[in-house]
């Protein structure tokens, strides 16, 4: 009896699977819109879709819409349509949208204009990164396309490659099973592109250094309580000539409140982020950085930038064990301390400001200068950072970015995002060039606008680089935070957004000597 049930359950149930597989609709309830960019035909990614009543889906990272509220089926549905960078052109109304007939396996494809130079191409980590195109059946170019060791966000990315992989390091991250995740450093490695790993314009496979619940675990083995977050990823040979990645941290109380600062060395049998250097308090530091390398004369250094360069070290593992060795890009005279009161600037003769590398003394960056110039102890035309707008002849805060030499420009470049822009606080992206890192950086172009929202710590990937570096790919954290926004975008905030830069385009050219 027992066993003819079972038969006839089974049977049942195939019949069901058969039929569904056999229905066109029934086989797919979703309705798929693809939202493409008019320049290259490629899916755009965090484009929201709005009805009449306000229910709101986002396109995934092929720019898919599964669309499939059981009410507004087999019907003419009209979407409003927007996008941080990208948007459809206004009916006489207003209205930035486009009406179309909704049916269960049917599909409609929508061409949105770019007016950001920048290319958004895909989001890096969280949950769902593809999960539209899962459901209408598309394919996907990443081996775990819906969510990779339990991580539904991450921010400000580090990477660096080390020993023929890439590693990639970020600071909080978010977890499905509680609204806190962990604050001390979570990592992963990808395989480079041409040699296992995709090409930069699909997609990056992240391993993640998990724990034993399978959640990406803290790496920043530094004892003692508060966030844990690492910066200045680098890569430098040890006393032996074997590679050793190396990393500066600091262990903080609260965002503005500082515990300890250090270097932290990787080790390759734990897999973990251990002290190397405490540094003493008072010891020279810069803001948040990114590394890159630069050959003076006969000497390599690695240098730090904020995203100006503030401070460099010798390629050499003993002298950045040696705190006393780091050298700081300042005006202030060798071995001074920072101070608003007494600055202790260093000029010639004349009274000219005298700007170097000097060791063991404070930086001086944007912050501090600006500082000065409130005080009156510099006068405006000695300032060193004074960055404009190339369009609008305006000054641009900098907050933070990247630098890096590139070979089809023959210059250096940053990408950067402004403080206090407009339409977004933190979320306006800057391209800028200099005959050399220290610049002076006079002019910028904004290539990635978002409205009223952040994305902030933008980040270049030389190593991404393609077609002599005429192609770049630069990401950042895309988040409500410090944005005044109180309705975060499901699934893409506080997450990693990756775009794409050609810098041919004419719209980068930026004024005669500039």
């Amino acid at each position: 009896m027992l066993v003819s049930r079972l038969i006839a359950a089974a049977t049942l149930l195939a019949a069901l699977v058969g039929g569904v597989a056999r229905g066109g609709e029934a086989a797919n309830p979703y309705f798929a819109i693809t939202v493409v960019d008019d320049q290259t035909g490629r899916g755009v990614p965090l484009v929201e879709l709005r009805t009449v009543n306000d229910v709101r889906s986002y396109t995934d990272s092929n720019g898919v819409v599964a669309f499939g509220e059981p009410g507004l089926m087999n019907q003419k549905v009209f979407f409003h349509v927007k996008s941080h960078g990208y948007e459809l052109p206004a009916d006489g109304f207003g209205y930035r949208g486009t009406a179309l007939d909704v049916k269960p396996g049917g599909a409609a494809t929508l061409k949105i204009r770019r007016i950001n130079v920048a290319e958004r191409l895909y989001r890096i980590t969280g949950e769902g990164i593809y999960r539209d195109s899962v459901l209408v059946g598309q394919p996907v170019p990443i081996r775990q396309p819906l969510l990779n060791a339990q991580v539904l966000g991450q921010d400000s990315v580090q990477m660096a490659e080390y020993r023929g992989k890439l590693y990639w390091f970020w600071g909080d991250t978010n977890k499905p099973s509680y609204p806190l995740g962990h604050f001390g450093t979570s990592g992963a490695t990808s395989l480079l592109p041409g040699k296992g790993g995709l090409d930069p314009a699909k997609g990056v496979d992240l391993t993640y250094f998990a724990d034993a619940n399978g959640f990406a675990r803290p790496m920043c083995a530094v004892k003692g309580d508060g966030m844990k977050w690492v910066d200045a990823v680098f890569v430098v040979p040890d006393d032996t000539g074997a590679e050793r990645l190396v990393a500066r941290f600091a262990r903080h109380k609260s965002l503005g409140e500082v515990h300890e600062r250090g270097l932290v060395i990787f080790n390759d049998k734990t897999e973990a982020l251990e002290p190397l250097v405490i540094f003493a308090p008072g010891q020279p530091y810069s803001p948040c950085s990114h590394a890159f390398r630069y050959r003076v004369g006969q000497q390599e250094y690695i240098y730090l930038a904020s995203p100006y360069p503030t401070m460099r070290v010798k390629a050499d593992f003993a002298c950045v064990k040696d705190p006393r060795t780091w050298e700081s890009f300042t005006c202030l005279k060798a071995g001074a301390r920072y101070a608003k009161g007494d600055p202790q600037l260093d000029r010639d003769a004349a009274g000219g400001l005298l700007w170097a590398w000097k060791a063991d003394t404070s930086p001086l960056g944007p912050a501090e200068q600006n500082e000065l110039l409130k005080a009156a102890k510099i006068k405006p035309e000695e300032a060193r950072y004074r960055i404009a707008d190339a369009e609008t002849g305006k000054p641009v805060q900098l907050h933070a970015g990247s630098i890096a030499y590139n070979e089809f420009r023959r210059r250096w470049i940053m990408i950067f995002h402004a403080a206090w822009g407009t339409p977004s606080n933190l979320g306006e992206v800057y391209y800028a060039e200099a005959e050399s890192p220290e610049g002076p950086w006079l002019q910028a172009r904004k290539i990635v606008t978002h409205e009223k929202y952040s994305f902030y710590n933008v980040k270049h990937h030389p190593l991404f680089d393609q077609e002599g570096g005429r192609v770049i790919y630069f990401e950042g954290t895309y988040t409500a935070m410090f944005s005044g926004v109180t309705d975060p975008t499901p699934r893409y905030d506080y997450n990693q957004v990756m775009y794409r830069l050609d810098l041919s385009d004419p719209r980068l050219k930026m004024p005669p000597g500039k």
